[in-house]
C-alpha cells in the first residue's frame, strides 16, 4: 500500500526537480504520463518520507528501479544506485554526442543505467525527436 505524501511535498519535489525525472531527465511535459514522487531509498527498506527521501520519477524508471539499492555494472560487479538528493546527476552521467543516450561516467552510473534501464530502445528514439525539436537534453 501507498503512503500518502502531501500535496505541499509533492509540489516542492516537482520543482526542485524542474518536472523532469531525477533519473533519465525526460521531462513531463513531452510525455503522455504523470511522473510519481519516488522513495529513493524506499520504506521497505527502512527510510522515511520526507523530503531528502524523495524526487521525481517517470513511471518506467520507478518501476525498474522499484525497492532496489543496487544495480549490476559488470558481470558480477554491483554498485549503489544514483542517490538524486545527495549526488550531481552530471558527476555519474553524461550524454552521447547527439543527446540520445546516456552515458555512465562512473560505476554509480552505470548500475543505474543498466538497472533502470535508462538507454531503452524507445526512448533512444524518443530522445532524438525532443532533440530535433529543441527540447532535449534538459538544460
Amino acid at each position: 500500500m501507498s503512503e500518502h505524501i502531501p500535496l505541499a511535498i509533492r509540489r516542492e519535489i516537482r520543482e526542485h526537480y524542474f518536472q523532469c525525472c531525477a533519473y533519465c531527465q525526460s521531462s513531463e511535459a513531452l510525455t503522455v504520463v504523470t511522473f510519481e514522487v519516488e522513495h529513493i531509498v524506499p520504506r521497505s527498506h527502512g527510510d522515511q518520507t520526507e523530503f531528502n527521501n524523495l524526487c521525481l520519477a517517470c513511471p518506467s524508471c520507478n518501476r525498474h528501479k522499484s525497492n532496489r539499492l543496487t544495480g549490476i555494472v559488470d558481470g558480477d560487479l554491483v554498485a549503489p544506485l544514483f542517490h538524486p538528493q545527495q549526488q550531481k546527476w552530471l558527476d555519474h552521467f553524461d550524454w552521447s554526442i547527439n543527446a540520445t543516450v546516456i552515458v555512465g561516467l562512473t560505476e554509480v552510473g552505470i548500475a543505474t543505467i543498466n538497472q533502470l534501464h535508462m538507454n531503452r530502445r524507445q526512448l533512444v528514439e524518443v530522445r532524438a525527436l525532443w532533440v530535433t525539436l529543441g527540447k532535449h537534453p534538459p538544460n
